[in-house]
């Protein structure tokens, strides 16, 4: 029988990670015991030089650093003692999922196996009827497997949940404290990991060492259709709890909108080149630096969601409220962290975000592709792999695909020459415009449930004679609170004075925007966003103008939207 190869080395007892406990009755069997709420009378219970983050957090991190050992360490680890639904932290009531994972005493430390056979993802839209056939095939025996199997079906999805709902700390200090693999640098590397273990179950179950999940080719207009393979109703690969408006069903299919707005969507005329124009913004534009792709660092004592990176918070967030049934309570499936992965479409997504990873990198050239820093490089993950073994992952075994052993089939990119042009050059806005002063202390925080819009300062910067300019200009929008039980979206403009400024079309004026997948967990937290502005200036030629004037544009959910102010810096 034909076999994945695996290398893992060094067994970790998981019992042996806590520190003694008072008498407590025994877990059900298969059961981790996770406990959320912290305890005075018991400050030490777990400890947090040991623990891993795993089961996309659920077991904590083996690097560690408590407070006073170093200035900078992985966040710490929600308190494992019990299983718990975990809790709305809004409403402090319990939440109605649950998503204990299986439990297991020992844990082996993974080794990437040699990467001889190179498997390839391909595009789901090119896939033949001989992959699909496979691929449904392979779903069919994950569902098939047993309930408390962690190659199960409901339990690969339960990872996802599990981390997005029951990591909160709810004794700590800041009630919203958690491990985050979210709306930080941890997002690309996380779900990497995530995928490449369920295309191994898939693998596996079907015999075939050359299996690779499909990508769903969204940032090309071939691919922007949802993929027709999940919506035949007797397919292991079909949901039900989909909009049914954004089926593949009619001639041409509606295409995915990468702006994705439930109040005002782009019209099907437009939506092609205005996803180009996003992908563009995304990749390109507002991507210079590494925390503005992968998003902020994330580490011992940061506050909760440091800002997520330009792909995570557009692009991402957008075909996952595409695809969310409107009339489900709360976007199930797709539509909402709890849920999403119980609907097979969300790895084919994921595979294509997976993609872009790896086509940015490959677009930095000489430039810095990954992070140096041991706190992103050392951070650990567990998760089950194709033989039902737990096993413990780094960050740093993540930034080549071709060394986890896989690759992409190559399609073209089109929006890499689809740099936006500007409405006007050289236009006066900023210095006739009325709109007060971002600095003024009347203006914010300000609830966005209309346009807002603030001239902005650009800081002068020194030089010294002949130097070379090296520094990237960005605009940042901080201080961002939102409901995160709803789904929200805002854009950011650049000296437009339209009402609503709504058309991206080919528009330079267009910094980028935010978006979030609900919670099932609400929490109102706080975050940033960086936008690129040193091409934008350039294009719209006044980069020698001492202000400029910021549109803050709500496109869903303005009413749970505060900003807490708006600046420019140079990195």
């Amino acid at each position: 029988m034909a076999s994945l190869p695996l290398s893992t080395v060094a067994i970790t007892n998981i019992s042996s990670l806590h520190r003694p406990h008072p008498p407590r009755l025994p877990p059900p069997p298969h059961r981790l015991t996770i406990s959320c709420n912290a305890s005075e009378s018991h400050p030490s219970q777990v400890d947090r030089r040991n623990l891993l983050l795993g089961m996309g957090g659920l077991y904590g991190a083996s690097n560690l650093i408590l407070p006073g050992d170093a200035p900078a360490s992985p966040p710490p680890p929600p308190d494992l003692a019990k299983c718990t639904r975990g809790t709305n932290l809004n409403l402090r009531q319990p939440l109605d999922v649950d998503c204990c994972p299986p439990f297991s005493e020992n844990a082996l430390d993974y080794k990437l196996p040699s990467a001889t056979d190179i498997r390839v993802r391909p595009a789901a839209h090119l896939a033949d009827n001989d992959f699909i056939a496979k691929y449904e095939k392979a779903t069919e025996l994950m569902k098939a497997l047993p309930a408390d199997d962690p190659r199960n079906f409901m339990q690969q999805a339960n990872v996802h949940c599990a981390y997005c709902n029951l990591t909160y700390d709810q004794g700590a200090a800041d009630p919203s404290n958690k491990l985050q693999i979210h709306f930080s640098w941890l997002f690309f590397p996380w779900h990497r990991w995530y995928l490449y273990f369920y295309e191994r179950i898939l693998a596996k179950l079907i015999d075939d060492p050359t299996f690779a999940l499909p990508y769903w080719n969204w940032d090309n207009p071939k691919g922007m259709a949802m993929p027709s393979m999940f919506v035949k109703e007797n397919s292991p690969l079909f949901n039900p709890r989909r909009n049914q408006a954004h089926l593949p069903l009619i001639d041409p299919p509606p295409y995915a909108d990468l702006r994705y707005s439930k109040k005002s969507s782009t019209p099907q005329d437009k939506v092609v080149q205005s996803n180009l124009t996003e992908m563009y913004s995304e990749m390109v534009r507002s991507a210079v630096n590494l925390e503005d792709f992968y998003g902020a660092k994330y580490n011992l004592g940061a506050k909760p969601d440091p800002g997520a990176g330009t792909v995570e918070r557009g692009s991402h967030t957008a075909i996952h409220a595409w695809v969310g049934d409107p009339n489900s309570p709360a976007g199930e499936d797709m539509g909402n962290f709890y849920s999403t992965g119980r609907d097979p479409l969300f790895f084919c997504h994921h595979a294509n975000v997976d993609r872009m990873w790896s086509v940015w990198r490959d677009l930095r050239g000489s430039k810095p592709k990954e992070f140096s820093d041991p706190d992103w490089l050392d951070t650990s993950f567990l998760f089950y792999d194709e033989n039902a073994q737990l096993v413990r992952v780094k960050v740093r075994d993540t930034v080549e695909n071709l060394k986890m052993g896989y690759t992409f089939q190559k399609v073209e990119i089109p929006w890499l020459n689809k740099r936006p042009k500007a409405k006007v050059r050289k236009a006066k806005v900023a210095s006739t415009s009325s709109a007060p002063k971002a600095t003024d202390t009347s203006v914010f925080p300000v609830k966005l449930d209309k346009v807002v819009r603030v001239l902005v300062d650009r800081p002068k910067r020194k030089r010294s004679k002949g130097e070379k300019e090296k520094e990237e200009e960005l605009l940042v929008i901080e201080g961002i609170e939102v409901d995160t039980s709803e789904f929200v979206r805002f854009e950011v403009f650049v000296n437009d004075e339209d009402d609503d400024p709504s058309d991206v079309i080919d528009l330079a004026e267009y910094a980028g925007g935010y978006s979030q997948v609900p919670h099932k967990n609400a929490a109102n937290v706080k975050s940033k966003i960086r936008l690129g502005l040193t091409e934008l200036l350039e294009d719209l030629d006044v980069e020698d103008d001492d202000k400029i004037l910021v549109s803050l544009v709500p496109r869903d959910g303005g009413e749970d939207i505060t900003i807490g102010g708006v600046k420019i810096i140079y990195v």
